[in-house]
């Protein structure tokens, strides 16, 4: 299977060089390219891409890009593919429809293996963000005596520990003798408890909970 990518970004020669790096592996085929959201909007409409890998500081706003595209359904996938490593802009990616927010600094081997996961259903965002990602969430005001954690059952608790590792719902039902659809509905009940929008910034915060946990 090939997977298909439109490719977004308004910096020729770091475009350039994104374009050759995907397409020296053949699982990855580039069918568009673009240095707007405006373009990236049109290709997306044109070609259908399983991936649109999209610039954040491009012309339009790569936020415009994300939302119209994953709106309209244009794209299979949506991943942000930026230098930004800020709280907000990694929030409302995520909550306009990007299932990855990687940082311009991974290598080509880490980006196609990252995008590899996107087309499996995964999610996605760069180490280290975990912690922006949650100041932001929580208007910079954090309980250093409460883990957002304490409200789970030790069965959902279970549940997160394989999910901050990137599980996906069925990996989670095997790894812990569980159906799938048990598994959605526990989630339903933690996104609701964490006060999560969606599956990554539930991850993210379990993933900050279990390493301050080691930490401490």
């Amino acid at each position: 299977m090939t997977i298909t990518i439109l490719v977004a970004d308004d910096h020729p020669i770091f475009r350039d060089g994104l374009v050759r790096s995907l397409e020296e592996d053949d699982r990855f085929s580039v069918v568009g390219v673009a240095s707007s959201a405006a373009e990236a909007i049109g290709l997306a409409a044109t070609h259908r891409p399983d991936v649109a890998l999209l610039d954040l500081s491009m012309p339009g706003g790569g936020l415009t890009a994300i939302a119209q595209i994953a709106s309209e359904k244009t794209a299979a996938h949506v991943a942000m593919l930026t230098v930004s490593e800020d709280g907000k802009d990694v929030s409302d990616a995520l909550r306009l429809g990007a299932k990855a927010y990687i940082l311009k600094g991974v290598s080509a081997r880490e980006l196609r293996d990252i995008l590899l996961k996107v087309v499996r259903g995964e999610t996605h965002v760069s180490p280290g963000l975990a912690a922006k990602l949650l100041a932001f969430m929580t208007g910079g005001k954090t309980d250093a005596d409460r883990s957002p954690l304490e409200d789970l059952t030790k069965r959902e608790e279970d549940i997160m520990k394989l999910v901050a590792t990137g599980q996906s719902n069925k990996e989670v039902a095997e790894a812990l003798g569980l159906k799938e659809k048990t598994v959605k509905h526990y989630m339903t009940a933690i996104l609701e408890k964490l006060h999560a929008r969606n599956r990554v910034e539930a991850a993210i915060m379990a993933q900050k909970a279990f390493a301050d946990r080691t930490d401490g």
